[in-house]
């Protein structure tokens, strides 16, 4: 068993006859390890991008909701009487009447 490990670790498996099977076998399997260290790679560098763009996805709807609250704020009626004050412009007493026109059909 000692001198199995010995020939294996000195590669006398390489160099004995009908080597080449074996060369066709570890020809293939350390292709193989290249597939799956580039496959491994593509998936993190996407998992990178995935994240980004989470934090970003994130960071755009906070600011979509600050951005909100304060269009709703501008849009309020009181906010709109203390601008309009500045310029002598005021709110009217009376509230306003909808005037319909009925058409007369021939």
């Amino acid at each position: 068993m000692r001198q199995t490990i010995y020939s294996i670790l000195k590669g006398k498996f390489l160099v004995d006859k009908g080597a080449y099977k074996k060369w066709s076998l570890i020809i293939f399997f350390s292709c193989l390890a290249l597939i799956v260290i580039a496959s491994s790679h593509n998936t993190d560098s996407k998992v990178h991008k995935i994240s980004k763009l989470n934090e970003e996805v994130k960071a755009l709807r906070s600011k979509y909701v600050e951005t909100r609250s304060k269009l709703m704020s501008l849009k309020m009626e009181s906010f709109l009487i203390k601008k309009m004050n500045v310029f002598d412009i005021y709110p009217s007493k009376t509230p306003p009447i909808k005037i319909s026109i009925k058409k007369n059909n021939p």
